[in-house]
């Protein structure tokens, strides 16, 4: 997609803070972060959110779990929330799936 902020992050176009990085995703610092330690993982496929999750794209989700675990393990983490937002109302300001990894600091449930 073309005008997707994260296509361009995934293709290169815009720099970002890798963390990981492969054929199917790609991890990186949030600009933003919202604890200690705070990245996003993405498809670098365009697929808008949660709710496009197909059994033709499952596999890459899947793959996408096995590297938010080695990552977050790899950056020191034992204890991490993962969160996706899907539609406006739940926060999701990018239409491509990505999920936040966040640690660091205690959570609080609700999360707001």
């Amino acid at each position: 997609m073309s005008d997707c902020l994260f296509c361009k992050i995934a293709a290169g176009e815009i720099p970002s803070a890798k963390v990981y990085e492969d054929e199917v995703c790609l991890a990186f610092r949030d600009i933003d972060p919202q604890a200690p330690t705070h990245f996003l993982v993405i498809p670098k496929a365009h697929i808008g959110s949660v709710a496009e999750i197909t059994p033709e794209n499952a596999p890459a989700i899947a793959h996408i779990f096995q590297v938010i675990a080695r990552t977050a393990r790899e950056l020191g983490l034992d204890s991490y929330r993962v969160v996706s937002n899907i539609g406006a109302q739940a926060g999701q300001s990018v239409p491509h799936l990505h999920f936040h990894v966040l640690g660091g600091r205690d959570m609080t449930w609700p999360p707001g």
